[in-house]
């Protein structure tokens, strides 16, 4: 899958793991990316998205809640 959400474009940030002691090494925090398809004029169209993105487009009824 790709590092991005197709609709938000939001992707990969970096900062740090703080240890107990304070020490500060490199991470990357990922999005949580998903593959939905849904249909858009009769059509079925595969996006990769957010979950944020998706919770989004479900409550404002533009993707149907469905299994």
């Amino acid at each position: 899958m790709a590092a991005r959400c197709e609709l938000t474009g939001k992707g990969k940030q970096f900062g740090h793991n703080v240890s107990f002691s304070l020490r500060r090494t490199k991470r990357v925090f990922r999005p949580n990316l998903q593959k939905k398809t849904f249909v858009v004029d009769g059509q079925k169209v595969t996006m990769v998205l957010s979950t944020q993105a998706i919770r989004t487009l479900k409550k404002k009824g533009i993707l149907a809640t469905s299994k």
